[in-house]
């Protein structure tokens, strides 16, 4: 039998499934719905097995709190277009409300819990049968306290945070600390949640890192004095290029590769030590501001810290924990 075009926008917005596979399942079905997406599933299903290796790069996340408990639950699969509709926006949330319900600590929990008429994974399992896109629970984070925010950015879906307090706060405050979260993007709370690890890698990056630049500034000190700029030397391609263009000469091209082998070489073997030292533990004080949520520049006054608003708010007031989710490479 013909199916209208009304009747397949219908079950395509119902299912998100394809336009043909939507035509083909509503025919075969003779216009019966209900048959149509059963159809649809068992097709998706054997679509979705075959696409396990596929990248889900797209998807949907929420964040719900109530009272003392926050969470946030991440719902990928491969398309936006497939992550930007309604039954995949619900069944997302039929999930974070099953989480919140049962106070669900961990993804595998969650995967188990009742949604429907099936348990989280298996209603997961049949959405992506419906689709034929791959689809997967990809994350799940919870925060306790007296207190809890969440912030859902720009409510596209795409990136949340959840904050918790150890006492009942300002529900203006604790929603721009929510988003001082997602906007700036902490590693921890303050630097005692940085670990020791962490800590030392940056001090090892510094020191290389500070290491060059002495002995680059003492290069480019002798090739100035030398009457070459350093910008027309710094690499080899720059060389061939700048003499093609007759900026400098072959001479001067010789002589600047004599001045940077022999002075890097110096000036590496007798970089005082201490200073290098003092500048990396600098280095590495800047990256504990900047990752360390409570020495971090608030988002809405910059001549503050997050410290300072919370103090200045209430003295005994103290974040006890945070999480932050994106589908975004960052």
């Amino acid at each position: 039998m013909a199916v209208s075009i009304e009747d397949i926008k219908k079950l395509r917005a119902m299912t998100g499934a394809g336009l043909a596979d939507v035509k083909k399942a509503l025919t075969e079905a003779e216009g019966d719905f209900d048959k149509a997406k059963e159809l649809l599933r068992e097709r998706g299903l054997a679509i979705a097995a075959k696409r396990s290796d596929r990248e889900t790069s797209n998807g949907c996340v929420l964040v719900k709190k109530v009272n003392d408990f926050a969470a946030i639950i991440a719902l990928k699969c491969e398309t936006d277009f497939v992550a930007n509709g309604a039954d995949f926006i619900k069944l997302t949330s039929d999930i974070l409300d099953a989480a919140i319900a049962a106070k669900a600590h961990t993804l595998d929990e969650v995967k188990a819990l009742k949604v429907g008429e099936s348990d989280a994974q298996a209603a997961v399992t049949q959405r992506s049968g419906i689709t034929g896109e791959k689809m997967e629970l990809d994350g799940y984070m919870t925060v306790e306290g007296a207190s809890t925010a969440v912030y859902n950015h720009m409510n596209r879906n795409g990136l949340c945070t959840i904050v918790a307090f150890n006492k009942n706060v300002d529900e203006q405050l604790a929603k721009q600390v929510a988003m001082q979260i997602a906007a700036m993007n902490p590693l921890a709370i303050d630097e005692d949640g940085v670990s020791e690890e962490v800590k030392q890698k940056e001090i090892e990056v510094a020191i290389e890192k500070t290491k060059a630049e002495q002995v680059q500034k003492a290069v480019e000190a002798a090739l100035k004095k030398a009457g070459i700029n350093p910008a027309h030397v710094d690499s080899e391609d720059h060389m061939e290029s700048n003499m093609s263009k007759g900026w400098i000469t072959a001479e001067d091209v010789a002589k600047a590769k004599e001045i940077i082998a022999t002075v890097s070489a110096e000036k590496a073997a007798h970089l005082p030590e201490q200073m290098i030292q003092n500048i990396a533990k600098g280095r590495l004080g800047k990256f504990l501001k900047e990752v360390c949520l409570l020495n971090q520049e608030d988002i809405m006054d910059a001549k503050k810290t997050v410290r300072e608003v919370l103090k200045d708010a209430d003295p005994e007031l103290k974040i006890v924990d945070f999480k932050r989710f994106t589908l975004r490479a960052e």
